[in-house]
């Protein structure tokens, strides 16, 4: 940890060699790029609420099927008037965020642009297909593997008793499970700017391998909707592949590399 930050330390010492601006000028530059995201958003939240109905059927297929194989109403409740429109908005922004994602990270790289070199802003491209990729990848996985094989264990072990799922609930445990997955995808793009700016390397990530593992299990644990072990594996395991793609991503764009290479 002392190494760890000690790199940080000096990764900000280089940066604050670069030509920066004033703190007026990067609030102002903040300001500029949180309105144009804001602005994507809401003209994505209409866009897509324009498909509300499909995105709904699309969301609600997994607890269909899983209803439906145990000979089981199909139809989710709700407990008040109001649940169904706030089911429908609700999906539209989670749609929304989707929708306008590249265009959000595009004016989140533009904020940070300035404190890279002038040979770090060629990641721009790669950044945001590959973070918009693994995010829909990690979503995929979850709503095509994770998700359906979680609901038909749960409702297999209660098949004894009527379930009353209402579209709240269901939904909130939609995307904890998608956006969770998701955001576990990620992880590579998280390595890539700690690399990128000198603060952990792949020998870091290989030495600490056991602590990795232990923290990714634990996670696993967490987030994995069903107490049992095989779905815990099942959600353990991506994230170890995508650790061991961090320590190449590492090794790819740290510093010293880089320099050798010059």
């Amino acid at each position: 940890m002392p190494e760890m930050l000690e790199r940080a330390r000096s990764a900000v010492v280089e940066r604050a060699e670069l030509p920066g601006m004033s703190l007026l000028e990067h609030l102002e530059e903040l300001r500029k790029r949180l309105v144009h995201s804001v602005v994507y958003v809401v003209i994505a939240f209409f866009v897509a609420y324009g498909f509300h109905e499909r995105i709904a059927a699309f969301m609600i297929e997994p607890i269909t099927q899983a209803l439906a194989a145990h000979h089981m109403d199909t139809r989710l409740g709700y407990l008040n008037p109001v649940d169904p429109f706030n089911f429908y908005l609700k999906i539209a922004l989670f749609g929304g965020l989707i929708l306008a994602s590249p265009f959000v990270l595009y004016q989140l790289w533009l904020f940070i642009a300035p404190g890279l070199y002038q040979r770090e802003r060629r990641y721009v491209v790669p950044f945001m297909f590959a973070t918009v990729g693994l995010f829909l990848g990690g979503a995929y996985f979850g709503y095509r593997f994770v998700f359906p094989g979680a609901l038909e264990f749960l409702i297999g072990f209660g098949a004894q008793f009527k379930p009353l799922v209402t579209i709240e609930e269901y939904e909130s445990l939609f995307l904890t499970v998608i956006l969770g997955l998701g955001l576990i995808f990620e992880l590579p793009i998280l390595v890539f700017f700690l690399a990128l700016f000198g603060i952990v390397n792949s020998k870091f990530l290989l030495k600490n391998i056991r602590y990795a593992i232990l923290i990714i299990f634990i996670i696993a644990a967490i987030i994995t909707p069903t107490p049992d072990v095989l779905t815990m594996c099942v959600f353990a395991a991506p994230m170890l592949v995508l650790y061991f793609i961090s320590i190449g991503v590492a090794h790819m764009v740290h510093p010293e590399r880089r320099k050798r290479n010059v």
